[in-house]
């Protein structure tokens, strides 16, 4: 049979992926809903450890039609970034739901709260402490991962390494210093509006943090068996674009939710 084309777009091949990847997130969701009720936690960590095994397979599967069989051409990238873009613009309504939600209830605070914000007896965290530093690192992350891909597109492969390698670890600096943050928190998420709203936004914005630092991870590994060159790398620009609106996130965060909001 022959496999000649007379166009440039990709027909993907017949894939199990999207309909067990679909069956692993319900067994999380139904493995977090046992968690929470039943305090037993096994659930959730098999769909977890499903939705690791089948990532790591569905991943692996488009590394090699985009990098070795070279179906990602120039049209297929384009759809790839149009993808992507429209991608961050949902999650930019996704966060500007958590910014509503707080600015209401904290430019007029409701009776229950004693029309106060943050209500009586919330203990805010000092803004000058762990969230300043968590500003400075992811900031500082913001300028490796465009290090990382200048020193890609000046053919510098072993600075790009370098640039991906500081921005992982800034990733998972800053996830350690937040999970510490959660810790030595004086309130929890069932402690009026203030609590849901401050542990729904930054809550949400940590497990971003998180998938962006496993999708940089995914291209320090790539770029370590050479799979990106200058004109064909959007696996790692679209993991930049994503660090980048995740940084965007964080500031303002911090200037309404831990600075003006507290």
């Amino acid at each position: 049979m022959s496999t000649h084309k007379n166009h440039p777009f990709h027909l993907v091949d017949i894939s199990p992926w999207p309909i067990l990847g679909a069956f692993s997130a319900l067994t999380i969701m139904m493995g977090l809903i046992k968690w929470f009720h039943l305090f037993n936690s096994n659930l959730f960590l098999l769909g977890i450890t499903i939705t690791l095994m089948i990532m790591y397979q569905w991943w692996r599967d488009i590394v090699r039609e985009g990098t070795f069989q070279g179906l990602h051409t120039l049209m297929v990238t384009k759809g790839l970034q149009w993808g992507m873009i429209l991608f961050i613009t949902s999650e930019i309504f996704f966060f500007i739901s958590f910014f509503w939600g707080f600015f209401h209830s904290s430019l007029s605070p409701s009776i229950e709260i004693g029309m106060l914000w943050p209500p009586k007896g919330i203990y805010t965290f000092n803004p000058l402490e762990i969230p300043l530093l968590n500003t400075l690192i992811l900031l500082t992350s913001g300028l490796t991962v465009t290090w990382a891909h200048h020193s890609l597109m000046e053919n510098n492969f072993n600075q790009t390494i370098q640039g991906l390698m500081a921005t992982v670890i800034l990733g998972i600096y800053f996830t350690i210093l937040q999970a510490y943050e959660y810790m030595e928190a004086h309130f929890s998420i069932s402690d009026s509006i203030y609590g849901s709203s401050f542990f729904m936004a930054t809550g949400f914005h940590g497990l971003h943090v998180i998938i962006g630092t496993t999708f940089l991870f995914i291209c320090l590994i790539r770029q370590y068996f050479n799979h990106f060159s200058y004109s064909h790398h959007f696996g790692f620009e679209a993991a930049a674009w994503y660090w980048h609106f995740v940084d965007v996130v964080w500031l303002f965060l911090y200037i309404s939710i831990y600075w003006w909001g507290s």
